[in-house]
């Protein structure tokens, strides 16, 4: 009896979905494909922000750089660039080892920067001003870990060896575990305030439901993002910085890049009132 009748039929659906995934992550067509619907799909998140930021502007132009302008403008911008890494994503593997490491990983410290950047928003509001140094603390936060990262980058080009690179990973799983906790210590506390509101107050329950969404979603690709970069940096089979895994690509940055920052700028999409205006202040 040959191999392929005596397998029953789950078996011989999970030999062909293997087969087929297999397939298609050593096409070359299917790897532009999926890279340039990464590209495409960016893209359209950066759009997106882009107008949103153009109507916030059109809106309240008298406030000059406020936070939500700000949010909205470095989505613009690292949704932009990633879209623009994934269109030349084929071209990059003709780069140093160096260099490729920077364009992939900068656009993900930059999307920390900018999610880190409503932690900031909250925290501010939790404490309604009052306590200073958050601004501080922000940018304290962020010099930090950029000038880590460069001191990596630095000691791959260095010297390219595979500890390093594992060493650079982990680093980003760390940046993303304090993130994932920020968002959850925050957005909690910020929620667990607003729920001691009167119930009569005016849009408690909006605010309720906005605050409880983007802390949940946040908290969670942050916190994938952490245990899948911990499986890239230990498990050659889940290395995310190579042209044959397209479809771990797909849904990795589907999943902790693309759809958080679709929901969380559909949710924050109301613009702020033309007047009277509180919640949304210059960053000095």
């Amino acid at each position: 009896m040959s191999t392929s009748s005596s397998m029953g039929p789950a078996a011989v659906v999970a030999s062909d979905a293997f087969n087929w995934w297999d397939d298609v992550n050593h096409s070359s067509l299917w790897q532009d494909r999926i890279f340039h619907a990464l590209a495409a799909l960016y893209g359209l998140v950066s759009i997106v922000a882009l107008i949103q930021l153009v109507r916030i502007e059109c809106r309240v132009p008298e406030y000059g750089w406020t936070t939500q302008k700000v949010f909205h403008f470095l989505n613009f911008l690292v949704n932009g660039v990633r879209s623009v890494v994934f269109v030349f994503r084929r071209n990059m593997q003709h780069f140093e080892l160096i260099f490729q490491h920077v364009l992939l990983d900068l656009p993900g410290l930059a999307f920390f920067t900018t999610y880190a950047l409503l932690v900031l928003f909250w925290a501010e509001i939790y404490y309604q001003y009052q306590l200073i140094g958050y601004a501080e603390a922000f940018y304290t936060i962020n010099a930090v870990v950029y000038a880590i990262q460069v001191a990596l980058w630095l000691l791959l080009w260095w010297k390219p060896v595979p500890p390093v690179i594992i060493l650079s990973k982990i680093f980003v799983a760390g940046v993303s575990l304090f993130a994932a906790l920020g968002f959850l210590l925050y957005g909690g506390r910020l929620f667990l305030m607003l729920q001691r509101f009167p119930v009569e107050s005016k849009g408690r329950r909006k605010k309720l439901q906005e605050v409880g969404y983007v802390t949940t979603i946040c908290f969670s690709c942050f916190l994938v993002r952490c245990v899948m970069m911990c499986f890239n940096a230990f498990d050659k089979a889940a290395d995310l910085d190579v042209l044959d895994h397209p479809i771990l690509n797909f849904f990795y940055y589907l999943l902790v890049e693309i759809l958080p920052s679709s929901l969380v700028l559909f949710i924050l999409r109301k613009l702020p009132p033309k007047r009277g205006i509180t919640q949304y202040h210059p960053i000095h």
